[in-house]
């Protein structure tokens, strides 16, 4: 249940009794000077914290109220989804049998899910203190690293009120546009969330006429704008045309997908999101409403481009490329317990399409598949500009090095008038409400032509630890080989790009957690990095855990993006772990309290 923000007032004191307790830490004057007056030491570490409730900083409940009537109403005390199955959280009644009835209906569901005020896709990070089946041995419900406060923007002066508050007040801010995150960056304990997600105006033009050199066709996107709704706004237009997103339909293109690089269907035929942006409306961390792009604010129209989530500054919208639509045509492919239980005939399958990623990208065509034990399934191959007989021509090394090993298997080959028909009619959509731990790698031209069959047995390794794979062949340097961003170089040569993914329970022990996040980090990424050492990791799929993350994030680009953090978020504003400037921070007292590193002791 959402409560009215005309009402939950008088509930807000009910709140620091009931949250975490302030830290109780020593206290250093020389440490003070460089931190600030509240600093607290953990394991031989200082540090200066963010204001939580219960410390002295934290505001009252008259500034509260005094913020919301700023943000003209809309900001509310964060409930979890599942709150309205619970008889109350935090003392306060939530139960309401027919709201439960509804999550418990579209929990599972993406598009439910982003339209809610705070809920992430993915649930891990959330800690899953408040799922929406009460059993009987679990009958309460909490917040878990869910925030305190969501403000639901609707206007620009809104972004800009709750970032000015949240600096002002020293307060985690947590910007959250769909909660498409696998890496529990749209959530953070005790934090204001920002929620972008109202923003949906969408504004076509036939000819950008703005700064830099490109004359082509274009849109500006609000940062609420989801890629399924774009694609179709996209394909109406007087002639169609196509915008270069991601694969599954509920990402914000504008948001943490674009800023961190964004892949996707045509990503091998004409390159990354961020390859496509042209200019961008934000509001800075100093609360300064800022466009940034080939003229205005260079610097920062660059770090934009691929540096990282909610790391630079907030998005009011994006303004990307369009290019004309072209035919397509497209290849499922499926290899299961159906067809074989044979282990060795199985990988021998995988081995016939991921052998020929290079190939595969040479063509500007897309692969998306996943693999677990047993189970390949290739939904789809995309051709853009093919016809079914063209797409079968690139495809027979692949059908013939099955039928040459005697690999059993199912396919089918459609060509469709636009890329839009065939990514209505092939993609299929993903769920949400599920809890894993996720890692990642980049492979490269060098690494599918030296290593090829190392690759696969990184791919044993995953799914002999349970792992899930979800992999993809794209070659953005195919697409767009000249480009001026701050996404890792790597992608240029890449070929392929898997993510790996274990599942666990949110709310599972911390032994347990630690045990999956091992393989996650020293078994299965550890394989992945073996057997592609000459590629990368990517910063909105990848492993929190990832060793030398700067460098395997960001590559050469990384001390421009640290230095530029430095310049426009000098206090540390925006926080999205693992990206630029965030070895600095820390959060800690179990996933808790983000703090500022101080000194040793």
């Amino acid at each position: 249940m959402r409560p009215n923000p005309l009402t939950v007032w008088q509930l807000i004191s009910l709140f620091p009794a009931l949250l975490l307790l302030k830290a109780v830490g020593s206290r250093a004057s020389e440490a003070e000077a460089k931190c600030g007056k509240d600093v607290i030491s953990r394991d031989n570490q200082k540090y200066s914290c963010k204001c939580y409730p219960g410390d002295a900083c934290y505001p009252s409940a008259k500034k509260w109220q005094k913020f919301n009537s700023t943000v003209d109403g809309n900001l509310s005390v964060a409930f979890p989804p599942a709150a309205p199955c619970y008889p109350s959280v935090a003392g306060t009644p939530t139960f309401d049998a027919a709201k439960c009835a509804e999550v418990q209906a579209n929990f599972f569901g993406q598009q439910w899910t982003t339209d809610q005020p705070i809920a992430n896709m993915w649930t891990y990070w959330t800690n899953e203190t408040c799922l929406p089946f009460p059993t009987e041995n679990v009958q309460t419900c909490s917040r878990g690293f869910y925030g305190d406060y969501v403000i639901t923007a609707k206007t620009k002066k809104h972004i800009k009120a709750g970032i000015d508050f949240a600096r002002e007040n020293n307060l985690r801010l947590v910007i959250r546009n769909t909660g498409h995150d696998f890496l529990g960056r749209s959530t953070g304990f005790g934090s204001l969330i920002l929620n972008t997600h109202s923003f949906k105006d969408v504004t076509f033009t036939k000819r950008f006429t703005g700064p830099g050199n490109y004359r082509g066709g274009a849109v500006t996107v609000g940062a609420g704008m989801q890629l399924r709704d774009l694609y179709w706004l996209a394909n109406a237009q007087s002639p169609p045309v196509v915008v270069v997103g991601g694969e599954c339909p509920t990402v914000g293109i504008a948001g943490g997908y674009i800023q961190g690089g964004g892949h996707g269907p045509m990503s091998s035929f004409y390159g990354m999101a961020a390859d496509q942006a042209l200019s961008f409306e934000v509001v800075t961390a100093s609360g300064k409403y800022v466009t940034a792009n080939a003229v205005e604010n260079r610097d920062l129209f660059w770090a934009l481009k691929g540096g990282g989530p909610s790391t630079f500054a907030a998005i009011i919208s994006v303004t990307v490329k369009t290019f004309p639509e072209v035919p397509a045509a497209g290849i499922i492919l499926n290899i299961n317990s159906t067809h074989t239980n044979d282990t060795e005939l199985f990988w021998k399958g995988v081995a016939a399409v991921h052998d020929l990623s290079n190939h595969w990208v040479d063509h500007g065509i897309f692969i998306y598949h996943e693999i677990a034990t047993l189970r390949l399934h290739v939904q789809p191959i995309v051709g853009p500009n093919m016809t079914a007989a063209q797409i079968n021509a690139i495809a027979k090394p692949m059908f013939d090095a099955l039928d040459s090993q005697g690999v059993p298997y199912s396919s089918v080959t459609k060509e469709f008038p636009t890329f839009f028909d065939l990514y209505i009619d092939m993609f299929e959509d993903e769920g949400a409400g599920s809890s894993a731990l996720v890692g990642g790698r980049i492979f490269v031209r060098q690494d599918i032509e030296e290593n090829a069959s190392g690759i696969i047995e990184a791919y044993k390794t995953a799914t002999a630890n349970n792992a899930f794979i979800i992999g993809h062949v794209v070659g953005p340097g195919h697409g767009a080989p000249i480009v001026d961003n701050a996404i890792h170089p790597v992608w240029r040569n890449a070929s392929s790009f898997s993510i790996t993914s274990i599942s666990i329970p949110g709310n599972a022990p911390l032994t347990e957690k630690a045990r999956v996040q091992n393989l996650i980090t020293n078994v299965v990424g550890e394989a992945f990095r073996e057997a592609g050492p000459h590629g990368g990791a990517y910063v909105n799929e990848g492993d929190l855990e990832e060793p030398n993350w700067q460098q395997e994030y960001w590559g050469s680009n990384y001390p421009r993006l640290y230095r530029l953090k430095q310049v426009w978020d000098p206090q540390g504003v925006f926080y999205a772990r693992t990206t630029p400037g965030t070895e600095d921070w820390e959060v800690i007292d179990f996933g808790t309290k983000l703090c500022k590193k101080c000194q040793r002791n």
